[in-house]
């Protein structure tokens, strides 16, 4: 079966837009991808026909819109294969789910002296977060090096574990490098010698191959709508139910309380309830269950194949460019992030050029300064590939990064 790359793009309006007279060609998509119709309409209609608070309402439309939230809870449970779905907690995104783990498990149960390991290779959202809660516990963080082909420096995992590792927090695919972590095997290995904890970021993994969280035996796994070609403003953890259960709440006030007394002690819901305090984004909710609607009526198998494609021959047309520079393995496998720098030109001049033919990319350190330091790099070009992408956007880059090269000299 073709892959139908026409009527994909029909369904994102926003490809229709122009820039600077050039039609748009949108190569952003690790930092947020666009929304289909589908998407689009299923938040109108919650705001048009449905809308109400959920939770507790005895009338039909607060029944109705909660039901709506737990069916879309339901979906993405089976999305990512949790055992349950109240493993299942809703959050703003990647990076509040980290910091709510950060806050509510790493508050509660680490001790000075503990270690944390994390990897060279991660977003910021997965490396603060545990800086600010290691210096306020006395936690030691140790990492994970990286290779000069930008994969991780694997040989090193085994020698950083010891008995006080309580967590392993690992990106599922870098945000810079595009590179995929072979996820089962280190995660095995983890577990085989230590009873350490796993957080897996799967903000950039998570719209282009299956994930199965029971397989991978990860004790949390993290991802964020809006890059999902879903709503800005809602995200996912998955935790392990028996760790939710034991862990604090992350906020307070409605919703995630049982009993609140002025005398007695107030008691708090149960899972997920008990992280999902005040109002919940209702329409961003509705709008991730129908992002992933969309994305099961293609087919993530059948996305995954033609975005591998793609991004192989991005890399060829790329690779010919007089005075490139791209970032991390060619031949490992990996997503449709490509890193570059054209010659000894600042990426922001790059960047604006591209913008002046409608080439949208993303430009700068891409919150993963780490990796800038180990490149010795302040900052790159970066595209980064989507279902609804194509070769002939990939030929009209290559053409106009050829014509600023000459530019620019």
């Amino acid at each position: 079966m073709m892959y139908p790359i026409s009527k994909i793009k029909l369904d994102f309006p926003i490809l229709n837009r122009k820039i600077n007279s050039n039609k748009l060609i949108y190569f952003d998509n690790a930092a947020s991808s666009l929304k289909p119709n589908y998407v689009i309409e299923h938040e109108m209609n919650y705001y048009k026909y449905e809308y109400a608070a959920v939770h507790r309402g005895i009338h039909t439309l607060s029944r109705e819109a909660t039901n709506k939230v737990e069916q879309v809870r339901y979906k993405v449970a089976n999305f990512i294969n949790a055992k349950q779905t109240e493993e299942i907690i809703f959050t703003k995104g990647t990076t509040e789910s980290i910091n709510l783990v950060a806050y509510s498990w790493g508050r509660k149960f680490l001790r000075s002296g503990d270690n944390i390991i994390i990897t060279e290779m991660e977003h910021h959202a997965n490396i603060v977060p545990w800086q600010v809660l290691a210096k306020e516990k006395g936690l030691l963080i140790r990492y994970i090096p990286l290779l000069p082909n930008g994969t991780l420096d694997l040989s090193k995992l085994l020698s950083l574990i010891d008995d006080n590792t309580r967590l392993f927090a690992i990106t599922a695919a870098s945000n810079v490098l595009g590179i995929i972590n072979p996820l089962k095997d280190i995660i095995n290995q983890v577990k085989n010698i230590s009873n350490s904890l796993v957080l897996v970021d799967g903000a950039q993994y998570i719209m282009h191959q299956k994930v199965d969280v029971q397989l991978l035996n990860c004790d949390f796994y993290v991802f964020s709508g809006h890059k999902m070609y879903g709503p800005t403003g809602i995200g996912i953890l998955y935790g392990k139910k028996y760790l939710l259960d034991n862990m604090l709440p992350w906020e307070t006030g409605g919703s995630m309380i049982k009993t609140v007394s002025l005398v007695k002690e107030t008691t708090f819901n149960q899972v997920p309830w008990k992280f999902e305090a005040g109002s919940l984004n209702t329409a961003g909710i509705i709008g991730l269950g129908a992002a992933i609607d969309y994305i099961k009526s293609i087919g993530l198998k059948q996305i995954s194949l033609y975005e591998k494609l793609l991004t192989e021959y991005a890399f060829n047309i790329l690779n010919n460019i007089p005075n490139i520079k791209i970032y991390g393995s060619i031949t490992h496998n990996r997503i449709g992030v490509i890193s570059f720098n054209l010659g000894k030109h600042h990426a922001y001049d790059v960047g604006s050029l591209l913008d002046t033919y409608g080439i949208a990319v993303r430009t700068g350190h891409q919150c993963a300064l780490p990796i800038m330091d180990y490149f010795k790099i302040n900052s790159v070009c970066r595209i980064s590939l989507a279902m609804y992408n194509d070769y002939f956007e990939i030929d009209k880059l290559a053409s106009v990064l050829t014509k600023i090269n000459k530019i620019l000299i």
